[in-house]
């Protein structure tokens, strides 16, 4: 049985879209061509995938059950071209690397160590952004990789795909703070108190007034506002431990989201050199 890895992406595009058309723009083709290849693909494969009878094609039970291996297909194919990229000669000379304090792990430093001993010569920049600036870093190609607290959603040109890792987040304030001496703290009471937090931008590089709120561009400034009961914040739990340790107070919020998955984004306009390549597979290794 023979089907293309073209087919392939117009199915996974036009099911994660929902239309012909949308998967035609994205894959930059006429939807005409989308609709042969699905069309070509449902033959080889001998079932259906859409059903058609609705004003927008819905995916069949088969077409559901199809989509998953699909994708795996796909991502074989994708990490079959990275480890081609690995053996071509030659590579980039410098790696940028952006990087939101919410992620750390002792896996990532054991990536560093080894891109160290299979790419001596590589420089390699790593330099610290959080959320949107990740995402927007990485689309100006200032960095060739950004690790991200994960998105709903993502600009069309930026790929993404999440770590086996996940970050603890707390909610922390100042000993000396009034919401430290409560036993149990409420939403109700988070939001009568200032809130320490990361400051968001808007598309255009314009910052989101958000009212009673001191923000900063990095957790580490937040961290000390803090420690100075200028109010509470929710910190990557690694940071409290490591910089913060008996100067905070967590805090117990019912609720609480503590576990946040983390994304690897690139550009799709800026394909990885080798030794992106490698360090994009080496992330995404389980």
């Amino acid at each position: 049985m023979a089907y293309s890895l073209e087919a392939l992406a117009a199915f996974t595009q036009a099911a994660a879209l929902g239309s012909f058309s949308a998967a035609a723009r994205k894959l930059g083709k006429r939807q005409s061509s989308i609709s042969e290849s699905i069309a070509n693909l449902e033959i080889d494969l001998g079932v259906q995938l859409f059903d058609r009878s609705t004003r927008q094609p819905t995916l069949t039970p088969a077409g559901r059950a199809l989509l998953v291996e699909a994708a795996q297909v796909l991502a074989s194919a994708e990490q079959l071209g990275r480890a081609a990229g690995r053996y071509a000669q030659g590579h980039e000379s410098r790696l940028t690397l952006a990087l939101s304090d919410t992620y750390q792990s002792e896996r990532f430093e054991a990536i560093l160590a080894a891109l160290d001993r299979t790419y001596p010569d590589i420089e390699f920049e790593c330099m610290m952004s959080e959320d949107w600036d990740t995402v927007a870093t990485v689309q100006r190609g200032r960095a060739n990789l950004g690790l991200v607290r994960a998105q709903e959603q993502y600009p069309p040109d930026v790929e993404h795909r999440t770590l086996p890792d996940l970050s603890e987040m707390v909610v922390v304030t100042g000993k000396d703070h009034p919401l430290a001496r409560l036993g149990a703290v409420t939403e109700a009471d988070l939001r009568a108190a200032r809130e320490l937090r990361i400051a968001p931008y808007e598309d255009d590089g314009r910052r989101i007034a958000r009212g009673r709120t001191w923000s900063a561009p990095y957790y580490l400034m937040l961290l000390e506002m803090a420690v100075m009961n200028f109010g509470w914040a929710r910190m990557p739990r690694w940071l409290v431990t490591h910089f913060a340790a008996g100067r905070l107070v967590e805090l117990q919020v019912p609720g609480q989201e503590r576990l946040l998955p983390v994304d690897v984004v690139w550009s799709n306009h800026r394909p990885l050199g080798p030794v992106g390549a490698w360090m994009l597979e080496e992330l995404l290794k389980a």
